[in-house]
């Protein structure tokens, strides 16, 4: 198999098999019932053989054995077309079971997924249907008696219900890619904090609460200290670790409705909701006392630090901007006075 025939792509003719063998088994009965009351030759009855029984196999052999099995598998949707359009002049285009079988083949080109089939089995399902009207005379009988319409009800539900049954499984295969992708969005994949985006949407949304009359929240804005020596002296791998091991640390000290986030590199930030200052003082000293105590097994010898500036929401709703900033002079201040420290 040459590498772009990979993932799904490489496995289409595996998930249409079991649907072309039931499809192609259900829509045989309506046909069988028609040729039945028409008389018809041995010929047409071995053509519905090898329509309804003996062409599934054969298209996965073609497509399971070939180097391109979606290229191959392609092809196979399109003779299925063509072998719905040969069926309608054969049954002398009865109206119900021809109507039936040229929209079902038409539908399932549409849910394969892949842009354009169903347009481009049109001619081949066009010409079939007129080549085979020449050969055979073109008999033209529509009406459809009570035994064709109740030979058509199996497949005509089974396949209303298989096909609503795979939209809803992909709709949720979709909407659960959808909410992984909303989650590592939101989320810091090496600290599994939130990101900076999503801090940020939680930092404004309080400030707008606080201009609205909310008690003030508190923003305690965390440098690791002496980080970049840490990555110098003991590798990445070790500086990765001292975050990882920070963020756990206050992820489990934080209240419920807490968030910590991390800005980049080595700045992490707290938003510490309706908390006067001093609480949030007090919260930011344990969460620095917590990670001084901290000791990592793989890398005894580190005492990793961290300094804190704290910023109190402000009645005047200040822009986040402000709110941040204030917390960085503080920061600023813990680290000129020795770092491993509360700044407020």
């Amino acid at each position: 198999m040459r590498p772009g025939a990979t993932g799904a792509r490489a496995s289409l003719h595996r998930r249409i098999y079991p649907f072309r063998v039931a499809g192609m088994a259900l829509g045989g009965v309506p046909m069988a019932t028609v040729l039945y009351l028409q008389g018809a030759p041995a010929g047409t009855w071995l053509f519905l053989v090898s329509t309804a029984l003996l062409w599934p196999q054969l298209a996965w052999l073609a497509a399971s054995r070939s180097a391109d099995p979606y290229r191959a598998e392609t092809r196979n949707l399109l003779v299925d077309s063509a072998l719905a359009g040969c069926w309608v002049p054969l049954m002398h285009f009865n109206l119900l079971p021809s109507t039936l079988i040229l929209t079902l083949t038409t539908v399932d080109k549409i849910s394969t997924g892949i842009r354009g089939l169903w347009l481009r089995s049109l001619p081949g399902m066009l010409l079939a249907m007129a080549a085979t009207t020449l050969v055979t005379g073109g008999a033209f009988d529509p009406d459809t008696p009570m035994p064709v319409i109740i030979a058509c009800l199996p497949v005509l539900l089974i396949h209303t219900i298989s096909v609503s049954l795979g939209s809803y499984r992909l709709i949720r295969k979709v909407g659960l890619q959808n909410r992984e992708l909303d989650r590592l969005h939101r989320t810091d994949t090496l600290t599994g904090l939130s990101g900076r985006s999503d801090w940020e949407q939680h930092a404004q949304r309080l400030l707008q609460g606080r201009a609205a009359g909310d008690d003030p929240a508190c923003l305690l804005l965390i440098d690791i200290d002496d980080f970049k020596r840490v990555n110098d002296h003991h590798g990445h791998a070790a500086g990765d670790e001292v975050l990882r091991a920070i963020a756990a640390t206050m992820s489990a000290l934080l209240r419920p409705g807490d968030r910590a986030g991390r800005i980049g590199g080595d700045e992490l930030v707290v938003l510490l909701p309706a908390t006067p200052e001093a609480q949030g003082a007090a919260i930011a000293e344990r969460l620095r006392g917590a990670v001084e105590a901290l000791r990592l097994d793989e890398y005894p010898d580190l005492r990793p630090t961290i300094s804190v500036g704290l910023a109190r929401s402000s009645a005047g709703a200040s822009s986040l901007r402000d709110w941040f900033n204030a917390a960085d002079r503080a920061l600023y201040r813990a680290k000129d006075a020795g770092r491993n420290r509360v700044a407020g």
